[in-house]
Formats: structure tokens, sequence, C-alpha cells
């Protein structure tokens, strides 16, 4: 058993060290999509472009206008005075559209509701509410200071929220995108490269020989998936330390959960891959279904860009099954809470659970093609 096993991780170095795109394929194309996440992803709206048309002109629609730009989320954008405001969000051209009408500052100082219209573009689904809850927050600032600057003595006890945002004060964005992004190419990159080099013997014929000499299933699982292990670990350790120096992402906090669970991670997603390419006929069919049934589930399923729980049910039960979503936990937690073991002691354990399913599923897949033979 343990000559099987080391005969067939010889060979699969040797076979990996000749193969330039398995090569790409470990050490340049995941840096490539670490950088690609890390700085091509952004979830908060900035620089948002408004057109405001001031029909009243008053210092006090004009202190309005200054207070929505002081929310450092909408920057001017230019109009045409004789087209409808409606016509520069038709073009793209504008986000926000505020038309505040004559008159509105005369009704502001007499009590009298004072309406003015605010056009958002609804095709920019993700950015609705947020420009939404700007505008409304921008209008009560501005009202609070109105009635403060006209009643200074009014008998007022308002309710002030004090609010602080606990781990990420200064709502980095790399804090967030970047432990996520490890998870996401530690799943896909692994597994491809198992899935080529399991379906490769089979597309080249050279699996009949495998056959003949009545291999131990397990060993010879074994022995392919310790050589891309070896090779994943290397990417790991390369694209966390690329992570740390460019985005300044370091682990904070107890690091021992991240030691323990990353190699776990990794020989998930090698097996994961060995499992695909051994029930594909061809390597163009394992790519795919790594691909379709590896790396989708994983960058929607995993809480890496949005909650799981704003996944509509049933089709949030399947996260349930991937385990990029149990590592990203993990990620965020040593690379931004901190918190250690009392909060991610699970994520080993049900790690290991899939590697015993993805060695299981992979020995009877091998078994079945032996009896066929």
């Amino acid at each position: 058993m343990f000559n099987t096993f080391l005969v067939q991780t010889v060979k699969e170095l040797k076979e990996f060290r000749r193969d330039r795109l398995s090569v790409a394929l470990a050490f340049l194309l995941p840096l490539f999509s670490l950088l690609l996440l890390g700085f091509g992803i952004r979830l908060e709206s900035k620089s948002i472009p408004v057109v405001v048309r001031d029909s009243d002109n008053t210092s006090l629609s004009r202190e309005y206008i200054a207070r929505l730009y002081a929310t450092n989320m909408f920057v001017p954008a230019d109009a045409d005075p004789k087209e409808s405001l409606t016509r520069a969000i038709d073009r793209g051209e504008a986000k926000v559209a505020v038309e505040i009408p004559k008159g509105f500052t005369g009704k502001v100082f007499t009590g009298s509701v004072s309406p003015f219209k605010v056009y958002i573009d609804g095709t920019d689904i993700s950015n609705v509410q947020v420009l939404t809850n700007s505008i409304e927050a921008a209008n009560l600032y501005f009202l609070s200071v109105l009635h403060q600057t006209r009643q200074p003595d009014a008998q007022l006890s308002p309710v002030v929220p004090e609010t602080r945002l606990w781990f990420n004060p200064g709502r980095e964005e790399r804090l967030f995108i970047v432990p996520g992004a490890f998870a996401i190419v530690l799943w896909m990159y692994p597994a491809l490269l198992a899935a080529v080099a399991a379906s490769r013997e089979k597309e080249q014929g050279t699996m009949i020989r495998v056959y003949a000499s009545n291999p131990n299933p397990l060993s010879f699982l074994l022995g392919k998936a310790a050589p891309y292990f070896m090779i994943s670990l290397v990417m790991a350790i390369m694209v966390m330390t690329v992570g740390a120096i460019i985005f300044n992402v370091f682990p904070v906090g107890d690091p021992t959960p991240l030691i323990v669970s990353t190699p776990l991670y990794v020989l998930v997603s090698v097996l994961f891959g060995l499992m695909l390419g051994t029930y594909a006929g061809s390597q163009t069919t394992a790519v795919q279904a790594t691909s379709s049934i590896g790396f989708f589930p994983c960058l929607l399923l995993s809480g890496f860009v949005y909650p799981i729980s704003n996944i509509p049910f049933p089709l949030n039960l399947f996260a349930i099954v991937v385990p990029g979503k149990y590592f990203i936990e993990l990620t965020r937690d040593a690379f931004v809470r901190g918190t250690g073991w009392s909060a991610v002691w699970y994520v080993p354990v049900v790690l290991i659970l899939f590697c015993i399913v993805e060695l299981g599923l992979s020995c009877m897949a091998l078994r079945r093609m032996q009896e066929k033979d």
C-alpha cells in the first residue's frame, strides 16, 4: 500500500513539473485572482453622480444642497437646464436627480409641508437602499440643524444613538473582501489541479495500466492527492503573504485556528477535484464540473459577497454543503475579529467530515470502474 502511494506521488510530481498549464494554475492564476477580487470588488457606494436643479435658489436651498454633498457620497453631474432631470438618469450620466421647487424656503419657515422631488436610478438595485438612506439621513440632519438655529431655546430631549463599529471601525472593505478571497482562491485552483490530474489518465488511456496493477483505491487516491496537497499548501502561503503585503491584512489574535484549518481546507479542495476527476471522462468535463459544481456555489453560497440569510429558502440550505462557507467564517475571524477557537472550533471538524465523504465517494468510483474493466 505504501509503495503504491509513494510511486503515485513521485509520478504526479514529475507530470506536474512538465505541465506548464498546471504550474500556471498553481502559482500565477491564484495571485491574479486574489488581486482581481481584492481590488475589483467594492461594496460601499462612493462618488455617485447626482444632478440638482434648484428652482428656489435661496440661501436655505443652497445650504440643503451643500448638506447632500457633505455626505461624501455624491458628486455633481452636469444636466441641461432645458431638459427634464430624468434625462440625465436615462442617459446614464447620473444615478440620482434632486429637484427643489420654487417656494421651498417659504414653506419651510411657515411650517408647511415642503416636498421636493428625488429620482433614483432603480436599475442599480444594490445602491437603491443605500442612496435612499443617505438622502433621508441628510434630510434629518438638515432639519435638526435648522430647528436648533430657529428655536435654540426649545426644550427638546432627542434620542441620540452613539454608534461604534466593532472590529472594523474604519469600515475598510479590504478586511471584508480579502479574507473571503483567500477562501475562493484556495477552493478553485487546488480543485482544478486535482481534477485535471485525475481525468488526464482516463483521457489518455493510461488508466488501464493502473487497473492492471490492481492498486488499493485508497492508496492510489492518496498518492495522487499528496503532491497537489503540498503544492496547494505552498499556494496558500504565497496567497496569504501577498495579501498581507499588498492589502495589509494580517492575522489578529490566536493564529492556531488558521494554521490548523488551512491545510484541512486545502485537502478538502484537492479531494473534491479528485472526486470530480474520477467521475469525469475527460479533462474538459472535469474543468467544467469543477467550475459549475465547485466555484460558483463557493462564490454565491458561501457568504463571500452577501450574507447567506439574504438567500431565499430553500436555496440557502445548499450553503451547508459548501466548504468555503466555513472557511470564510474562519478567515474573517482570524483576520478581523480575532476571537479564536471559541468562535470557530467547529470548522476543522466540518472540514474533516468533508474529507471523509469525498474520499469515500472517490473510492467507490474507482472500485466501480475496476469492476467494469
